[in-house]
């Protein structure tokens, strides 16, 4: 049922908004495959759409956005909330977030970002670019860190290619899953190419890739 639903996408996320506070750069590569384990869970969100209107998905995400936002900013703005996330999952915070400061972390990103696009784009468009902000940038982070060698802004080419080629499989996927006409295709495989590059200058442009993606 609906009610159900909605206390599963919230504790996925709030899973994924814990997760999204650690420091990728000193975690080892066994808890990277956890926490892209944990990131699955929004997919959640294109596959919600695929089989709901987007009403429905706007009476989850919008709530589930202000909520997420709300906490993120009370846990590094208000004593309290601070030393509550610092006794509890310290290990996982950032430098910054330690000290409270800092903007949204990435989970906040996703379901305004998951809104924004619900709200501004075409369902397909949505579902697709979701699909590939979640599977892609899985597939970049992990061939990345494992066989990563030559470097690409603040990433590696290694990272950005597997982006690339995850991201047009998932064009090719729905394209013949849902029988999309030929310019999907062509534009979606153009749009790929440029989420890979995105993806791999996002630090550089200093917007979180949840969003730029």
């Amino acid at each position: 049922n609906v009610y159900f639903s909605i206390r599963i996408f919230f504790n996925f996320h709030f899973i994924l908004f814990l997760f999204c506070m650690s420091n990728e750069s000193n975690i080892s590569y066994k808890q990277e495959i956890l926490r892209k384990g944990i990131h699955l869970a929004s997919l959640s969100i294109p596959i919600s759409y695929i089989f709901s209107t987007r009403e429905t998905m706007l009476s989850v995400l919008v709530p589930a956005t202000i909520l997420l936002i709300i906490f993120d900013i009370l846990s590094k703005n208000v004593q309290f909330f601070l030393n509550l996330m610092m006794k509890y999952f310290g290990k996982m915070l950032r430098p910054h977030e330690k000290k409270g400061k800092g903007f949204f972390n990435g989970a906040t990103w996703v379901l305004i970002s998951a809104t924004i696009c619900v709200l501004a784009f075409p369902k397909i468009i949505t579902i697709t670019g979701f699909t590939i902000l979640i599977i892609s940038d899985i597939c970049a982070a992990l061939i990345g860190r494992r066989f990563g060698k030559h470097g690409f802004f603040d990433k590696s080419w290694e990272g950005t290619i597997a982006f690339i080629i995850s991201a047009i499989a998932i064009i090719f996927i729905y394209y013949n899953l849902f029988e999309l006409p030929y310019s999907y295709l062509v534009i979606g495989v153009l749009a790929a190419v440029i989420g890979g590059f995105v993806e791999a200058v996002s630090k550089v442009i200093k917007v979180d890739d949840n969003l730029s993606i």
